[in-house]
């Protein structure tokens, strides 16, 4: 059982497989709640059921059991984590397609929990890679996933899902790629402060982004990203979209990684590290 900081008025809460189909189908809401999907964007409970018994990891968080109250009373979910065994070129490993956690959860450490208990059952059927995918314009999962899980970012992927009816319309959903190597000792660190060339940072006294560099050749480059982009109206984000695009796509091409986010007061960025 885990518990969330004194601070929040949670309760503490369990981490369990799903194997129930019934069950399942809370799952579906913990995608609403979390994101708001429409329905034709939510991941239905069949395809939980079929991955279930098929390798993949279903799991849910629930309120912790009460005495006396019987399990179709409890509450529904509010975290679930999904993925599924992935094989390309001979190679085996894990994908996560789904973290999603209630946003009055959001900053419970409730995320971080999911993520571990999925790498437990990863391990336990003799895998030690784990990939998903993630906004780059989003700076806490950015923090979640380099800075307290200790993954690495090694792709950048344009208009990898199509979100929209109109591709001339829709905002791009671009995604970095993850990858977790599940044999290394994972512990969350402090953001480390801003160290190496800035390649992307916010114009001077202002929130739009100023024009990418795209030629240096340090060992450590740094790309600024809004920490709550977010809040940003459509134009903006998508300046810093394109901008992240144009500074990310170029270096990942050129053998960097991502592997942390720093902090300089409200500011943050990528660092990315030649390998």
């Amino acid at each position: 059982m885990s518990a969330v900081p004194a601070s929040l008025p949670l309760r503490p809460y369990v981490i369990r497989d799903v194997t129930d189909p019934w069950a399942m189908r809370g799952l579906e809401g913990v995608q609403v709640d979390a994101w708001g999907y429409p329905d034709r964007e939510v991941l239905p409970s069949s395809m939980f059921r079929i991955s279930s018994v098929c390798g993949g990891v279903v799991l849910g968080a629930y309120a912790a059991p009460s005495p006396g109250v019987p399990d179709d009373a409890r509450p529904p979910p509010f975290g679930l984590a999904y993925g599924f065994p992935a094989l390309r070129n001979g190679q085996l490993w894990h994908h996560s397609h789904l973290l999603a956690v209630h946003p009055d959860w959001r900053g419970s450490g409730l995320a971080v929990a999911l993520k571990h208990a999925q790498r437990e059952r990863v391990l336990a059927q003799g895998l030690t890679r784990m990939t998903w995918t993630f906004d780059p314009l989003i700076a806490r999962n950015a923090r979640l996933n380099l800075g307290k899980l200790g993954a690495r970012a090694v792709s950048y992927h344009a208009d990898w899902y199509a979100l929209g009816d109109d591709p001339a319309t829709a905002f791009p959903a671009d995604r970095l790629m993850i990858e977790w190597d599940l044999t290394r000792p994972s512990e969350a660190h402090p953001p480390p402060a801003p160290d190496g060339e800035v390649a992307l940072s916010a114009v001077p006294e202002g929130e739009e982004p100023d024009a990418p560099r795209l030629k240096l050749d340090s060992p450590q480059v740094l790309a600024e990203v809004p920490r709550k982009a977010e809040l940003m109206n459509e134009p903006l984000r998508l300046l810093w979209r394109l901008a992240l695009r144009a500074v990310l796509g170029e270096y990942l091409g050129r053998g960097y990684v991502v592997t942390d986010l720093a902090a300089d007061g409200e500011r943050v960025y990528y660092v990315l590290t030649r390998t």
